[in-house]
């Protein structure tokens, strides 16, 4: 059988993840009672619930005598090593755009990056139903953008097709709204190359995804780029240097179908197949027959910009919530995410109780934070800080491209606010309907923190993509939260009548009877300077105060902060508490004399 190799590239919501869908369904992958969830290539429990894709993930699918096997990516930016390893592996790329959006940050990103590798993308607008839709303006983007991304006159030759993934049909023209994606299939078939490989040479195999599996291990997944491996056949492992990693046997071969891993007894070059069988073997390294020394070249992956601390919980309420609560449990499962995933870096601090993980974004540590409080660990998390770097003696800070959508009134709000943050206002246009697309390039560090400020100042009607651009000069000192917080004298549980007196101070993240602890965050002042206050004030009953003399309180609803907003909330001397059942925000030292002289050697230092 003949194959082709591809992966399916898109900005954020594009439609990737729906289109597959489709796909499966018109090549006959699955039976025509069979009941499928939708967007069935979002396996896992975070990827449903905010229906996003976080994880690279290989399916296939058989169209008329040849097999296709599809590498569905992640959209969003702050995933984007996810998407730089598997390009390795594929021949083609679609890329996917949005008839009404057109290229956003994102779709810049990944299309350079397949760009620059020699691959031949297929175009499709996607989305070609939306009312708002501009088809073939977004077909004359893409092409400038092709041309400002230097692609050579083979890419600039692009075949384009315009789409409905959710409805499942394609066409040749803007004006199509009926019909299959056979004008898909038929195109990856006809312009996506079969797979360079040398079948007649060893056994070679990058691998580019790491998996576990409870039964069988380490699962190795990536495309075999010569020779053929039959099930039991020694191999080993070695490094980007050529140095061995370990020997052993390949004990399962898996090959694609559909959304299932299928046992095989062996796989010739240009497969994309998963192994088990090594116990040590990671991403980037080359699996391949004993007598091969040469390892293949392995994509390079852009640096992180962004670190926080991950710390053992050490709040008076550590322990209760959550059963892996060591410093040596936290530094395993670190670790072994660093192995899986190459865009993130993990180094231990001197006192061995804190890690810092260095990655692309808030968005990629946030979902590892969440990942892992679902695993039952109680962490302590500090504020995100930009990674520097020197260049020439001088300290550089990374930037990014910010595109702002916004309704044309919000936009000058958004605009003072960003220059504010030290961005510069690099490009502003209509872009229909009422809205204003704004591009800014900004230093990462003036927007951390600022995505709820910018959904309050545009009503939640703005939408905001950024992307790594570069290094920059340093920008100097960026405001940081112009209001202090409110925080707790004492421990014990919150009562009704002290908070509603708290409430005219400012705005309260808890309810009646929430455990708290000295030193923990209840609210935010509503001035300046952090505020200490006493949530468990109980009324006085006497002879003149009787229990139902007053009114019943009636608290205002508190505001509940998600784990990605708490930490662009805190403040450089305050910690998220993160535990499976709770997120709470605390100082970083919970007795107030600790606190004032650790603000007294921080205001010596600088």
């Amino acid at each position: 059988m003949s194959l082709r190799n591809i992966a399916i590239i898109a900005h954020v919501d594009h439609g990737k993840t729906t289109l597959v869908d489709q796909l499966f369904r018109q090549s006959g992958t699955f039976r025509e009672n069979e009941r499928v969830e939708e967007r069935a290539m979002d396996s896992n429990d975070l990827e449903k619930e905010r229906g996003i894709t976080i994880l690279a993930k290989c399916t296939s699918v058989e169209w008329k005598g040849t097999r296709i096997n599809i590498v569905d990516t992640p959209g969003h930016a702050d995933f984007g090593g996810e998407v730089e390893r598997i390009l390795s592996m594929v021949d083609g790329v679609i890329l996917l755009v949005d008839s009404a959006e057109g290229a956003m940050p994102q779709t810049k990103f990944v299309t350079g990056k397949a760009l620059a590798l020699g691959l031949k993308p297929i175009v499709v607008v996607n989305k070609i139903d939306r009312p708002d839709g501009r088809p073939e303006e977004v077909l004359d983007e893409v092409f400038d953008l092709f041309v400002n991304l230097d692609a050579n006159d083979d890419q600039l030759d692009f075949p384009s097709l315009f789409a409905s993934g959710r409805n499942g049909y394609a066409g040749d023209t803007p004006d199509v709204r009926e019909g299959n994606l056979t004008p898909l299939l038929d195109k990856i078939i006809e312009h996506v190359p079969e797979p360079d490989v040398d079948p007649d040479a060893k056994f070679k195999f990058l691998v580019t995804l790491l998996d576990r599996d409870n039964f069988v291990g380490r699962i190795l997944t990536g495309k075999v780029e010569s020779g053929k491996i039959d099930l039991n056949m020694p191999i080993h492992a070695i490094d980007m240097n050529g140095k061995v990693v370990e020997t052993g046997r390949a004990t399962k071969i898996m090959a694609f179908n559909g959304l299932e891993r299928v046992p095989v007894e062996s796989a010739k070059a240009g497969d994309i197949i998963s192994l088990a069988g090594l116990t040590d073997a990671t991403v980037s390294n080359t699996i391949c027959d004993p007598s091969v020394t040469d390892p293949i070249a392995a994509q390079p992956i852009d640096p992180p910009t962004l670190s926080m601390n991950f710390s053992v919980n050490d709040s008076p309420m550590a322990g209760r919530e959550g059963d892996k609560v060591t410093s040596r449990v936290i530094r395993d499962r670190l670790l072994r995410e660093a192995e899986s995933n190459v865009a993130i870096k993990v180094t231990e601090s001197a006192d061995k109780d804190s890690f810092e993980v260095a990655g692309r974004g808030e968005l990629q540590l946030g979902v590892l934070i969440e990942t892992m409080r679902r695993e039952g660990f109680e962490l302590g998390i500090s504020r995100p800080r930009v990674l520097y770097r020197e260049e020439n003696g001088e300290r550089q800070e990374p930037y990014e491209t910010v595109v702002i959508d916004v309704d044309d009134e919000h936009s000058s709000t958004v605009v003072s606010k960003m220059q504010r943050r030290k961005a510069e206002l690099t490009e502003q246009r209509p872009s229909g309907g009422g809205k204003t697309r704004l591009t800014f390039s900004a230093p990462s560090r003036g927007l951390i923190g600022y995505h709820g400020e910018f959904l309050s100042d545009t009503r939640g009607t703005g939408i905001m993509n950024r992307l790594f651009e570069k290094y920059g000069p340093y920008k100097g000192v960026i405001e940081g939260r112009p209001v202090g917080v409110l925080v707790s004298n004492g421990t014990g549980n919150a009562v009704p009548y002290a908070l509603n007196a708290l409430e005219e101070r400012g705005i309260l993240f808890i309810g009646g009877q929430t455990a708290v602890y000295e030193g923990m965050v209840i609210g935010e002042n509503a001035k300046p300077g952090d505020l200490d206050v006493n949530p468990m004030k109980s009324k006085q009953l006497t002879n003149f105060r009787s229990t139902g003399k007053d009114d019943a309180v009636r608290l205002t609803p508190p505001t509940v902060m998600t784990l990605e907003q708490a930490i662009a909330y805190i403040d450089n001397d305050e910690l998220v508490e993160v535990t499976p059942k709770n997120i709470r925000l605390r100082k970083r030292y919970l007795d107030p004399n600790e606190r004032k002289k650790a603000s007294r050697q921080a205001a010596a230092a600088a």
